[in-house]
C-alpha cells in the first residue's frame, strides 16, 4: 500500500475514527439500554402506554451539532475550495516530477538508442492499426515507412490526404506525371522540409516551378502552410519530418481511410519519446 497518497492515508484515518467512535457510541448506548432508569418529568403524553419525558438534549448530540458547524465553517472559508490540498493538483506534481525524471535519465540517448526506444513505443502504441513493419496493413492506416522520404510526398500528391484540421480542409489528389510529382517531391525534401536532403538533387529545380505552380496557393510560397498569408491554411512543409510535426499528429489525432486516428495525448509522452518514435519511423526502409 502507497502511504505517501494523501488520499489512502485520509481515507484510513477516517476510517479508523468512524469505527471507534462508533464502537464507543455502540457501547454507551448498550449500557444505557441495560442500566439506564427513567428520568425527567413526565410531560403528561403517552401513547400505548408509553410516556415522554422532558429530557435534556445528551451531550454529545450537542458536541456533535457544534463540531459539524465548526467544520462547516472551516471548510468554506480556510479550506477546500479557497486555500486546500487538491488531488488533481498533486495529480500534476506528481506527472511532472515523473517526467522530469524520465526525461533526465534518457536525455542523452545515441541515434541506435533513440531507435531502440521508439520501436517499443511503436510496437505498443502503434502497430495495431499500421501494422509490425509499419506498411498501413494493405492500405487500411497510413504507410509510415514512407515518413520524411520522397515517396511519402509523392503519395500524397497522387492519392490526396485528409490530413489534420487545417482551414483548407482535405487536399484532392493532384492530377500530374510521375516525373513532376518526383520532382515536387525533391524539391520540399532539399529546400523546405527539416530533413534537407533528397535522393533526386538534380529534380530540384524542376520541382521548385512546379510547387509554385501547384502548391504555393494553399501551402504558401515558403511550403508553411500559410497560403493566402493565413498561418495554419495548409500543413507547415518545413516541419516534416521533424519531430514537431509528428507530435501535431499525436496531439490532434488524423483522418485517415478506416477511420480517425484518435489523440494521443492521454499517454503523455515526454519530449524524448516522441523523438525517439520518429527517428524510428524515419530509420524505416520504403518499399518503393
Amino acid at each position: 500500500m502507497n502511504w505517501s497518497d494523501n488520499i489512502t492515508t485520509l481515507g484510513l484515518l477516517g476510517a479508523f475514527v468512524i469505527l471507534v467512535l462508533t464502537i464507543f457510541v455502540m457501547g454507551v448506548y448498550l449500557k444505557k439500554i441495560k442500566d439506564g432508569k427513567a428520568e425527567g418529568e413526565d410531560s403528561g403524553e403517552s401513547w400505548d402506554g408509553i410516556g415522554e419525558q422532558t429530557n435534556n438534549l445528551p451531550v454529545g448530540w450537542a458536541a456533535c451539532f457544534l463540531g459539524v458547524l465548526i467544520w462547516g465553517f472551516w471548510y468554506i472559508f480556510l479550506g477546500y475550495p479557497l486555500n486546500a490540498y487538491s488531488q488533481i493538483g498533486e495529480y500534476n506534481q506528481e506527472v511532472q516530477n515523473y517526467n522530469e525524471k524520465y526525461a533526465s535519465t534518457w536525455a542523452n540517448l545515441d541515434q541506435n538508442g533513440l531507435k531502440d526506444m521508439g520501436q517499443s513505443i511503436f510496437l505498443v502504441q502503434c502497430s495495431q492499426c499500421h501494422g509490425i513493419t509499419a506498411e498501413g496493413m494493405d492500405g487500411k492506416a497510413q504507410d509510415l515507412t514512407k515518413w520524411a522520404k520522397e515517396a511519402g510526398i509523392i503519395d500524397v500528391i497522387k492519392n490526396g490526404s485528409k490530413g489534420l484540421d487545417y482551414i483548407a480542409g482535405e487536399m484532392a489528389p493532384i492530377e500530374m506525371s510521375d516525373s513532376d510529382a518526383k520532382a515536387i517531391a525533391a524539391y520540399v525534401m532539399q529546400d523546405i522540409s527539416s530533413v534537407k536532403h533528397t535522393n533526386y538533387p538534380l529534380e530540384v529545380d524542376k520541382g521548385k516551378q512546379l510547387f509554385a505552380e501547384h502548391c504555393a496557393a494553399c501551402h504558401g510560397d515558403e511550403g508553411k502552410g500559410n497560403g493566402g498569408g493565413l498561418d495554419g491554411f495548409a500543413p507547415d512543409l518545413s516541419k516534416y519530418g521533424a519531430t514537431s510535426f509528428l507530435a501535431e499528429v499525436l496531439q490532434k489525432g488524423k483522418k485517415g481511410v478506416i477511420g480517425i486516428m484518435p489523440s494521443f495525448e492521454y499517454a503523455n509522452f515526454a519530449p524524448s519519446q516522441k523523438e525517439a518514435l520518429n527517428e524510428y519511423i524515419r530509420s524505416l526502409d520504403s518499399a518503393e
